[in-house]
């Protein structure tokens, strides 16, 4: 099998070979670092290398030698966004002021991925402190979209999208609090899953109450993505939040989940922001589909635009909580998490307790909904992927935006629901870039929204993007 084979194998089937000694994980990682070497200095999606990843592989071997590998995730490459502390590895935030940052400890989820056999192959990019969703810094610069280099993979885990789509990783842990898994996942043809909150935990954190902000997988499959849920998912002593996964088989709605008897609601337009007709299309058509497969597909009106300033609220004080430890540094800030740190001083208490209405609106809108639905489907984002050097589109369908996080209030607005949300991919825009649909499931419903992604991915598949495209952009660009 050769190193690209070996790239483009997913997590399920690395871990299978793996086990059955039929590749190594040390062949596996070397597969990955060709790809890093060939492809990541015109992506930039892999910022900082675990030098130890072919030690780590050699461990690993060496272990399965002297007895069976009973790991989940055992010589799978794994790929860490860069605001999640790494032991040894240097962890800069995308920020400036951590550039030479080096944690003495791994956070909590990546020890439940190295117990578990898997290999980090390295840091991802993201934006400074994950704010904003295109992913560029002052550290690394900006990372572009395998489908097309001359656009965003999205963010704020860009980096790991940009590196799965590329086969550089085989999952890339991330984080999502208006839409970080969701939207590059969209971007780049991938499944990224925001848990419910507390199911993954988030150690270390400024903030141990916090429920806006969640860890979670992103991957090529949707089966990937339950693989790799459950090791990063599970209680934590030191989390108020944290959520015991006891009994929970993360895989098993992909093996059981059936589209026959399924009620799904169908929206366009959660946020009232608008949508660019290309996008609309393809996901209304992917939802009508499903009744091919004996789902009952049903348009619905779900107005959430409420929550669009409802987020931006709650945002700002979660910014503040969250930067507290910087304030006599904000300055040298970048612009993006400079401004939501000040608009974050600026709301009131009247403010903060408008928006726990609207989410307490929200939560009993969605008691109600699943009582007649089993899912609600809906866009991913309102626009496909834009030139790598804009970093917010300036208009959507016409509509100026008033900020520049506006443009994926379809995402953050659905985050205030504290449901299980993923974006899968459903098809294609005009110009052949994926397109993301969004499916929201039930409290604790991961399982039942991974089988939905699984059964979307069997009726749309859209293969992965053309690598060859990446070296002729690199003749060009010489």
């Amino acid at each position: 099998m050769t190193l690209g084979d070996l790239a483009a194998l997913s997590a399920t089937d690395i871990v299978a070979l793996v086990k059955a000694r039929q590749i190594s994980p040390v062949e596996v990682v070397e597969a990955s670092l060709d790809r890093i070497e060939r492809y990541n200095p015109t992506l930039n999606a892999v910022v900082t290398l675990n030098e130890q990843a072919i030690e780590d592989a050699s461990a690993l071997e060496a272990s399965i030698k002297s007895a069976p590998g009973e790991q989940v995730l055992c010589g799978v490459p794994v790929g860490i966004k860069d605001l999640t502390p790494v032991a040894g590895l240097r962890t800069t935030y995308g920020s400036p002021i951590f550039s030479d940052h080096i944690p003495t400890e791994d956070a909590m989820v990546v020890q439940r991925l190295r117990s578990e056999g898997a290999i980090i192959i390295g840091k991802t990019n993201t934006p400074e402190f994950g704010a904003g969703a295109s992913t560029f810094n002052e550290v690394f610069g900006r990372t572009r979209n395998p489908w097309n280099p001359e656009r965003t993979s999205g963010g704020s885990t860009g980096g790991g999208a940009s590196a799965l789509s590329s086969g550089m990783i085989a999952i890339a842990e991330g984080s999502d609090l208006g839409g970080s898994l969701r939207i590059p996942a969209s971007f780049c043809g991938l499944v990224g899953l925001r848990p419910s909150p507390g199911l993954v935990p988030t150690h270390p954190t400024e903030w141990l109450w916090d429920e806006l902000s969640v860890s979670g997988p992103m991957a090529r499959t949707a089966e990937d993505v339950a693989l790799a849920l459950q090791v990063m998912a599970g209680s934590d002593p030191r989390s108020p939040r944290s959520q015991s996964i006891q009994g929970r088989d993360f895989s098993c709605g992909i093996r059981d989940l059936q589209t026959d008897g399924l009620r799904l609601g169908y929206c366009p337009d959660v946020a009232g922001l608008g949508i660019d007709p290309g996008i609309a299309e393809v996901c209304r058509s992917a939802a009508l589909g499903l009744e091919i497969g004996g789902a009952d597909v049903g348009p619905i009106e779900v107005d959430l635009s409420d929550a669009r300033k409802a987020f931006l609220h709650l945002r700002g004080v979660w910014m503040v909580t969250h930067m507290r430890g910087l304030m006599d540094r904000i300055e040298e800030l970048g612009d993006n998490v400079r401004g939501n740190v000040e608009a974050g001083l600026r709301v009131t208490s009247e403010q903060i307790a408008w928006a726990h209405g609207v989410r307490d609106r929200i939560w009993m809108f969605f008691r109600h909904f699943f009582e007649r639905y089993d899912f609600l489907l809906t866009p991913s984002m309102a626009v496909s992927p834009f030139p790598v050097e804009q970093n917010y589109p300036e208009s959507i369908a016409g509509r100026p935006m008033k900020t520049y996080v506006d443009w994926f209030a379809p995402t953050f607005t659905l985050s205030l629901t504290g449901l299980p949300i993923a974006s899968v991919p459903c098809g294609f825009d005009d110009e052949g870039l994926p397109v993301g649909l969004q499916i929201v499931g039930p409290p604790a419903g991961e399982e039942k929204v991974l089988g939905l992604c699984a059964r979307i991915q069997e009726m749309y598949p859209i293969g992965y993007p053309d690598l060859g495209a990446l070296d002729q952009f690199n003749g060009s660009r010489d």
